[in-house]
């Protein structure tokens, strides 16, 4: 595996898809998720002797990664939970989380390179 590097915006690119990869990429560019990347793979995949999960554990954090990458991505989602959290009103608390959710899922569909 190649050691993937910046680009020009300063966002690292989304490594291969396999979570042997993902975790490098966790480790080089976006370290404070490491401890929870680690701690899911060994709660829900290391000790299993069914690898089914492994795609639905590669999609959460392939998207995790994705926002975390870009400091302003990952503010402005952060930003939309916290006011949808704080919201008085339902529909107000709704909206930002639709906000937030269409955000990720946007950023959950980079494919490795982007």
């Amino acid at each position: 595996m190649t050691a993937l590097h910046a680009t020009p915006t300063g966002i690292p690119p989304m490594p291969e898809r396999n979570p042997k990869a993902l975790r490098a990429a966790i480790a080089e560019h976006t370290p404070a998720l490491l401890p929870d990347f680690d701690r899911h793979w060994r709660r829900d995949i290391a000790d299993a002797y069914d690898l089914a999960p492994v795609p639905a554990f590669l999609a959460r954090w392939w998207g995790e990664f994705a926002i975390a990458r870009d400091p302003e991505l990952d503010a402005r989602v952060k930003d939309l939970e916290d006011r949808a959290a704080e919201a008085t009103d339902s529909a107000e608390a709704r909206a930002l989380l639709e906000e937030a959710a269409h955000l990720r899922r946007v950023a959950s569909k980079a494919e490795p390179g982007q």
